[in-house]
């Protein structure tokens, strides 16, 4: 079973195992707002029903999200466009060029690759744009915050337990058929 995690300001944060909210709940940092009916948890000297919903006492620290070098991220970073002609590139399309190659040095690394059209990349192959006689539409760098990140929401879904409905948005508020007049 799990428990519903909630920040200080009642929004949702995680799930966790209800073991873990348990040790929350010991150590005094969250409150429990909601509890299954029917599981309780026995110890030798207690019993207390087992958390379905908790929330934390005290604002939670966010932590700056690293942002990882992937080709995902290098795609979004570089806007799905090549880099040499900026021409839209779907990610099927998408190549990944090393600025100065790897035969002349170059490493794989955020200040040295790029994404590239196909076309682009064959006309460039092995060399340097300058050698190529190609102009970079931008320097690559490494991004402090890439452009569309995913942000995970919680929401609520047939099969979770009903006690974390009015803390969960129900997707079928958004996405259902309204009715008309």
């Amino acid at each position: 079973m799990e428990t519903l995690v909630l920040n200080a300001t009642y929004q949702p944060v995680a799930r966790i195992p209800w073991q873990r909210a348990i040790t929350l709940l010991f150590l005094g940092k969250v409150e429990v707002l909601e509890e299954y009916e029917d599981k309780t948890i026995r110890s030798v000297t207690f019993e207390v029903k087992m958390p379905s919903v908790i929330r934390f006492f005290r604002l939670l620290k966010r932590r700056k999200p690293v942002i990882r070098f992937s080709r995902e991220n290098v795609y979004a970073r570089d806007q799905g466009c090549c880099q040499y002609c900026g021409q839209k590139v779907t990610r099927a399309e998408a190549t990944y060029d090393h600025v100065l190659p790897r035969s002349q040095g170059g490493g794989t690394n955020w200040e040295n690759i790029v994404i590239a059209c196909v076309p682009c990349n064959q006309v460039k192959g092995g060399r340097t744009p300058q050698q190529a006689r190609m102009k970079l539409k931008s320097v690559p760098v490494k991004p402090n915050k890439l452009p569309d990140m995913l942000r995970l929401t919680f929401s609520w879904n047939k099969g979770m337990p009903d006690t974390w409905k009015n803390w969960l948005r129900d997707l079928t508020y958004w996405h259902g058929s309204l009715e008309e007049d």
